[in-house]
């Protein structure tokens, strides 16, 4: 126990904070697949170029 809390208890709360950041994270990537970088394959290839890439870093 860790301050009169059992770890397991502790370790959940863990993973719902881990699936709710990721839920934030899927959710910011959608958005940019969908307004940044859909507007920037409509512009030059060097500006297309370095937006995929950005996307591909993450």
């Amino acid at each position: 126990m860790v301050d009169d809390r059992y770890c397991i208890d502790i370790l959940t709360q863990i993973c719902t904070v881990n699936r709710s950041l990721q839920e934030v994270v899927l959710g910011l990537l959608h958005n940019r697949v969908r307004h940044c970088v859909t507007d920037t394959a409509r512009a030059d290839k060097a500006q297309r170029e370095a937006k995929l890439d950005e996307l591909a870093s993450l």
